[in-house]
């Protein structure tokens, strides 16, 4: 390479993606077609970097097979930034298995750590975690073993290990330090800001109060009968009981957590989970089926009595919490995804909740109407953002189910 190309490789390493354009902008070669990309990348015109690396990668050449693997690697980045999840991640594996074959060791790495950080938004936390364990973070330079403990918090946050987090962010910080990029060290940064942030509600007797992760992490430890509204779950005596799948009954299950020790009436209890106005008696015999349903998933952590005006929770435990979101009228999971600040597609949405694309797209309508999200483009071009909820880590509304029997 000559000394303007070395140069504007140097530049972007550090993270100059304005320095490397002032070298290579006028240029028209495939090398110097790459490294713009790369720098219209970092700078944020996603569309035009991608632009910029197919043309490079088609004048490379198929002679030139790690420098078009590279670009390749620069592409996938660019998707996974765009949240383009619905990408394969053939060409990926096929772009990786070309730079380790011709020795180009960083680059692998990095190619990995791109699909770990794909596995690790669309909920794939096992497989990610196996894939992170294969690395060897103190080989890596230091720009990529930050990239490293950064995923390592995030899986830590997901499975909620935040002693584990807190560690991981803390190597971040260093590598961050000794690569010496500003971006890499705003992103650990904010992610540390988020660890130290309220990241849920506690609701009992009548009171509510914020929690960190940690605090969330202390309480599901503990004895204590927690119905979990942002998993969907009641957990209890070292036992998990998923009702995410079931909405009635696990707004039966909130409501009674969160009157206990006293009791719900009954018009109460189907206004909560049918939505209904009034109580007839069609409401109230399914009202008695669904209590009937609720009684046998809770049978090893918690009664379901009958009282004279409705029912009322009876936990083998001492004490009952609802462990709520930040907020209620937003889907947990949903504005999870928004907050990251990036511009997400229904179809990215979809494959990270785990959900139908309608099912996405109705939730996001609804969302907007009331002024929650905003979207851009139209068609399959169409993207949806959200400002991040000030002073809240969503992490722990992020669908990945907590370690459990």
């Amino acid at each position: 390479m000559d000394s303007l190309i070395t140069a504007a490789a140097r530049a972007l390493a550090a993270g100059d993606a304005l320095g490397a354009l002032k070298r290579v902008a006028l240029r028209e070669d495939a090398p110097a077609l790459a490294l713009r990309g790369i720098a219209m990348a970092q700078l944020g015109d996603l569309a035009r970097a991608r632009t910029l690396l197919r043309q490079a990668a088609r004048a490379f050449g198929p002679r030139e097979a790690v420098a078009r693997a590279r670009c390749a690697l620069a592409e996938a980045e660019i998707a996974l930034a765009s949240r383009d999840l619905g990408r394969s991640a053939k060409a990926l594996e096929a772009a990786r298995a070309t730079l380790e074959a011709h020795g180009d060791r960083a680059n692998a790495a990095h190619a990995r750590q791109l699909a770990i950080r794909r596995l690790l938004l669309i909920g794939r936390i096992d497989e990610a975690e196996r894939a992170l364990a294969e690395l060897d973070a103190a080989a890596l330079p230091p720009a990529l073993r930050a990239v490293h403990e950064l995923a390592a918090a995030g899986i830590a946050l997901r499975r909620l290990r935040t002693r584990e987090a807190r560690d991981a962010l803390a190597r971040a910080g260093r590598a961050a330090d000794e690569a010496g990029i500003a971006a890499l060290r705003a992103e650990v940064g904010e992610a540390q800001r988020l660890l130290a942030a309220p990241a849920a509600r506690l609701v009992a007797h009548g009171r509510e109060r914020a929690l960190r992760l940690d605090d969330v992490e202390a309480l599901l430890a503990s004895p204590a009968l927690v119905v979990d509204a942002c998993r969907r779950a009641v957990r209890g005596a070292g036992r998990t009981v998923s009702l995410a799948r079931r909405p009635v009954l696990f707004a039966l299950a909130r409501a009674l957590a969160e009157a206990w020790p006293a009791d719900v009436a009954r018009d109460a209890l189907v206004a909560r989970a049918f939505r209904a106005r009034r109580a007839d008696a069609s409401y109230r015999a399914r009202l008695r089926v669904e209590i009937g349903r609720l009684r046998a998933l809770l049978r090893d952590l918690a009664g379901v009595n009958a009282t004279a005006q409705g029912f009322v929770l009876e936990p083998r435990a001492a004490e009952v919490a609802v462990l709520a979101p930040p907020h209620d009228d937003v889907p947990a999971a949903l504005a999870a995804f928004l907050a990251d600040g990036e511009a997400w597609s229904s179809s990215a949405l979809a494959l990270a909740l785990g959900a139908s694309q309608r099912t996405v797209q109705r939730a996001l309508d609804a969302l907007a109407a009331a002024g929650k999200v905003q979207a851009a483009g139209r068609g399959r071009a169409r993207r949806w953002t959200a400002a991040p909820a000030t002073g809240i880590t969503t992490a722990l509304l992020l669908p990945a189910p907590f370690a459990g029997p």
